[in-house]
């Protein structure tokens, strides 16, 4: 079939995204991998898909597609791609939606500036749920935070690094580094995303501390590598920040692609996020 998409990004993050309301979608995860190859196809961090919602009181049903051709439950920079795609397409007049994911009712909103903010719902800290096993390790008080020992194995040799373990609907594992663009993000972020411990894979954020209210952040996603941003990895890092106590909301998050906003106003409160989304261009494919 003939394929119509539009590419996107978000601060660097870059998707396909699909309308599946006014074209028939059933692909197989070959073929969402291929529309991520970067060679043989159209080339994406992550494939985005709009739906109708199979939930009441939501306005559209939002899938995610990895690079690798799996899906998985959340990503904020597509959800400001998203908003931005229906606005733009027509399918809806509404400045505010309220969207149906995997893992949750997310509600984005376009501003009046063009960029976009979205409630990202409130963090999951609890480790079973993340999910991550922490049977059998002794973790170590920061503020309100635990941060947990995970010894990844490095040609032989094994090291030790200290994470915060939360969710913003997918996993992530949050250390602190002295220096992000020096951080062996490419080396240690396969070894954390893989890690035993986390029974579902990871995100592996890498954050620098400038100041209470700016970070400096890299992010190796699972399923994808490191990406020039991260939605839900920005959020992540700010909510482990913050319970640290070394972070005040609202954080400027300086990503490898751009800019993000991150507030949040603490335990039980929904995280949100701001930042930009462009249209790149529109093509088909065959597929």
């Amino acid at each position: 079939m003939k394929l119509k998409f539009t590419k996107m990004h978000g601060a660097g993050n870059d998707f396909v995204v699909i309308d599946g309301i006014n074209q028939h979608i059933d692909f197989s995860p070959a073929q969402w991998q291929l529309l991520g190859d970067r060679r043989f196809g159209v080339g994406a961090d992550q494939i985005l898909l709009v739906e109708k919602p199979t939930e009441p009181g939501c306005d559209f049903r939002y899938r995610i597609f990895n690079a690798d051709g799996g899906e998985v439950e959340q990503c904020g920079n597509g959800s400001r791609a998203f908003v931005k795609f229906v606005a733009e397409k027509g399918l809806t007049a509404q400045r505010s939606i309220t969207v149906q994911t995997k893992a949750g009712v997310i509600a984005p909103r376009l501003e009046l500036d063009g960029s976009i903010t979205v409630d990202m719902g409130a963090p999951v800290l609890e480790p079973q749920r993340v999910p991550f096993d922490a049977e059998g390790l002794h973790g170590e008080r920061q503020g309100e935070d635990t941060l947990w020992p995970l010894v990844l194995e490095l040609g032989g040799a094994r090291e030790s690094v200290l994470i915060s373990v939360v969710s913003m609907g997918n996993p992530h594992a949050v250390q602190i580094v002295d220096d992000v663009d020096a951080a062996p993000v490419e080396l240690t972020g396969p070894l954390i995303e893989h890690h035993a411990r986390f029974p579902n894979r990871v995100n592996a954020g890498f954050m620098q501390i400038v100041g209470r209210n700016h970070i400096k952040l890299r992010v190796f996603e699972r399923g994808v590598g490191e990406t020039l941003a991260c939605g839900t990895g920005s959020c992540a890092a700010v909510v482990a920040g913050i319970r640290r106590g070394l972070l005040d909301s609202p954080v400027r998050v300086d990503a490898r692609g751009g800019q993000l906003s991150i507030s949040w106003a603490g335990v039980g409160q929904p995280v949100w996020l701001t930042g930009p989304a462009v249209t790149v261009f529109e093509g088909e494919i065959e597929i």
